[in-house]
């Protein structure tokens, strides 16, 4: 029986007259390929999530990772380094175009492109094929995102200086230092922006626990030796002796 335009009335529904219904596709003609969801398809899921967590729980008990010593904000000359998934944007800063008065290149401008051009992928390439090939935008994108990635984490890597970031970071042993006294004045004036201000290190070694005889200390203080310039010391002969014990004493802590 008709019940308005173009409408049939079917037991208790109103469907159109020309409706295509499409019936969902049975699976039961493919046996073997398929499986129930709850429990067989997520219980695999699980055990998965659970074999890669157990491996990443021991990585993280085998391997511990490396600490540093307290950080001094006093110390100018520390090379800091930050983790290895921001590195290639730490690289991209030491580049003249994207650091110094370019900063706001390098930090906003240039990642933001890159993650808009990310975000409008989908919307640039709106093509059904799957392959690579046949999505050129889409696959160019993704290109260009990875070996720049991979190429700037790279060039941050071995342009690093890790045997200094290593001497920087090490953990000494803390040691009372009377600052009040004069010896620890002139070591502060001369000395401090390099070792630190408890001679704990910086961009020059740690001298705790380094047991440097006076005539060493007043040597290398004037003549320099080894990544020491020559001429660090600048004062009278009296104030360099007075220097010289100071840093001699600490040193044997």
């Amino acid at each position: 029986m008709h019940r308005g335009k173009g409408m049939k009335f079917v037991g208790d529904s109103r469907v159109p007259d020309k409706a295509k219904f499409v019936p969902p596709k049975d699976y039961s003609e493919y046996p073997g390929k398929t499986e129930v969801f709850l429990p067989n398809f997520l219980l695999k899921e699980w055990m998965v999530g659970a074999v890669f967590l157990i491996g990443f729980l021991i990585l993280t008990m085998s391997d511990a990772a490396p600490l540093e010593k307290e950080a001094d904000p006093t110390s100018s000359g520390y090379i800091p380094l930050p983790d290895w998934y921001f590195l290639f944007l730490y690289q991209l800063l030491k580049y003249p175009y994207a650091s110094g008065h370019f900063k706001l290149i390098g930090t906003v401008i240039i990642p933001g492109l890159a993650a808009l051009a990310l975000l409008l992928a989908p919307w640039l390439d709106r093509g059904f094929e799957r392959r690579p090939v046949k999505r050129p935008i889409a696959t160019g994108i993704m290109l260009l995102t990875v070996v720049s990635i991979v190429y700037l984490t790279w060039e941050a890597t071995v342009s690093h200086n890790w045997a200094l970031s290593e001497e920087q970071g090490k953990i000494v042993k803390q040691v009372e230092v009377d600052k009040s006294s004069k010896g620890y004045q002139l070591y502060s004036q001369n000395c401090a922006g390099c070792h630190g201000n408890n001679l704990d290190g910086g961009v020059g070694p740690a001298l705790i626990g380094q047991n440097l005889p006076e005539a060493v200390v007043e040597s290398m203080a004037t003549k320099g030796g080894g990544n020491m310039p020559p001429g660090v010391f600048k004062g009278s002969e009296e104030d360099l002796k007075t220097l010289a014990k100071f840093v001699s004493e600490v040193s044997k802590k």
